[in-house]
């Protein structure tokens, strides 16, 4: 069964009418995209546009940006080599832990990327708009692979499941403090970081079809919460 973890940005796309990409201007996708960036004369309608046209716009592009990008990180990326290396140690086969089993791919659900112990590692080319996004997508799903190495992570089970994720947001960078206070302002400082893991890790877990709402998600989050978050291996601190 497939896993679909690393989340997109925080945009919904459901129950909307929305125009086709194929329909919009250069100039228009421009002033699109200059707007999202800045926030400035952006409606959440206009918002959740520019997410669906940016999933639907130029497959086959980005598609193959992906797949650049994922050359690089592989070869230069901090967070993604040392990943990789910590996996690989853990390999009890002594089996070459190829990059092969990470794959760019076009996805129908709206996540960044997921995992499957059979199939490895997606990353969904039509929701991943930088080489810096990709680079926390993946880092995000190596810890996940990661963990099913070490620990035996086992998604039937919602403690497995909620612990990863809270362990995955919080070492692949993706909750920095500085892209929390873009999102959200300056207000309760202090516990951005936390916010961010607590708010993905319930959001995947919620989908989890063992997860019966989101009140469950919640419950089980905070009971794992104190002993995953203080978990940072394979690294030795968090820098936020």
């Amino acid at each position: 069964m497939s896993h679909p973890t690393s989340q997109p940005p925080e945009d919904s796309v459901s129950q909307l009418t929305l125009s086709p990409p194929s329909q919009l201007s250069g100039f228009e996708w421009w002033r699109r995209t200059l707007s999202y960036q800045t926030g400035l004369g952006f409606t959440s309608q206009d918002r959740a546009q520019y997410v669906y046209d940016y999933q639907n716009r130029n497959l086959e592009d980005k598609c193959q940006s992906c797949n650049e990008n994922l050359k690089w990180v592989l070869q230069y990326s901090p967070s993604v080599i040392f990943m990789m290396d910590h996996i690989r140690k853990l390999n009890k086969d002594n089996e070459p832990i190829d990059p092969k089993f990470i794959t760019c791919a076009t996805c129908d659900f709206t996540k960044g990327g997921g995992f499957d112990p059979q199939s490895g590692v997606l990353l969904c080319s039509n929701w991943i708009r930088s080489k810096w996004q990709l680079e926390d997508i993946l880092t995000h799903e190596l810890v996940h692979v990661y963990d099913y190495m070490k620990f035996n992570l086992n998604y039937k089970n919602l403690r497995h499941h909620a612990c990863t994720e809270i362990r995955a947001s919080m070492l692949s960078g993706e909750c920095r403090i500085w892209a929390e206070i873009k999102k959200t302002g300056l207000g309760n400082f202090g516990k951005k970081f936390q916010d961010c893991i607590k708010r993905r890790a319930i959001i995947s877990v919620s989908a989890n079809p063992g997860c019966r709402n989101q009140e469950e998600a919640e419950k089980v989050v905070g009971i794992v919460w104190k002993s995953c978050f203080n978990d940072t291996r394979p690294f030795e601190r968090v820098y936020r």
